[in-house]
This record gives structure tokens, C-alpha cells and sequence, in this order.
């Protein structure tokens, strides 16, 4: 069975090139497209071994499933890398003291979000 990953992206180009590259990786995807979505698939007991997720979306933010995250023994270890389209230092801060294993900015490179993502699942 492939890694699977959750992508919680309310973007919808974002969000297919994000499908395509991670699927053409032969990872396992499933896709929320806001806060609410993503809060309700990080509480499941579905078995993720990354998620990925935008700092902005509606209902609830990245930063808030970070928060969540840390609150949940079956996803506190899972690896989370937040997008988003502000590179802004105290975001960046705030979601690495919440737990984010990294901080890509928008645009990205996929690339190099790709070998980003195969380096934190080695570890």
C-alpha cells in the first residue's frame, strides 16, 4: 500500500497540481477543499503519513489544524508542511512552534515540494 497523504487546499489549481504530482508519485491523496474539511479528516482515523495544507482557507486556517493537531495523540507525530502565498516571518514562526515540519511559499516549485516531502517521510 502507497504513503497517503490528506491535502487540504481550498484552491482549486492549487489544489490539481497538487493531485497530479503527488498521484504521479504514486501517493495515495485524499483531498480537503477548506478548514473544515481537513479538520474533520485529521480527526478520522485514517492513517496519513503527511499532510499538507494552505495557511488560508476558509472556516478554519492551517495554523488552527496545526493547533488541533497537537491536541491528537494519532496525528501528533505526522509530518505537516504548510503553503501558502504569505512568506511572512511571524506566520512562519507561529506555525513551526505549532508543530509544521516546513513553511513553502507560494508559488512553488514542485520539484522541489516533492523531494521536500520524500525527505521528511525517510526520516
Amino acid at each position: 500500500m502507497g504513503r497517503r497523504i490528506l491535502v487540504a487546499e481550498d484552491e482549486p489549481h492549487i489544489r490539481r497540481i497538487l493531485l497530479a504530482l503527488l498521484e504521479s508519485a504514486a501517493f495515495e491523496v485524499d483531498v480537503a477543499v477548506d478548514g473544515r474539511q481537513a479538520l474533520e479528516r485529521i480527526a478520522s482515523p485514517e492513517v496519513y503519513d503527511l499532510i499538507l495544507t494552505d495557511l488560508m482557507m476558509p472556516h478554519h486556517t492551517g495554523l488552527d489544524l496545526l493547533e488541533e493537531i497537537q491536541g491528537m495523540v494519532h496525528r501528533r507525530t505526522t509530518p505537516v508542511i504548510m503553503l501558502t502565498a504569505k512568506g511572512q516571518d511571524a506566520d512562519r514562526q507561529l506555525a513551526t512552534a505549532l508543530g509544521a515540519r516546513d513553511f513553502i511559499t507560494k508559488p512553488f516549485s514542485p520539484k522541489k515540494l516533492l523531494a521536500r516531502i520524500n525527505e521528511l517521510l525517510d526520516d
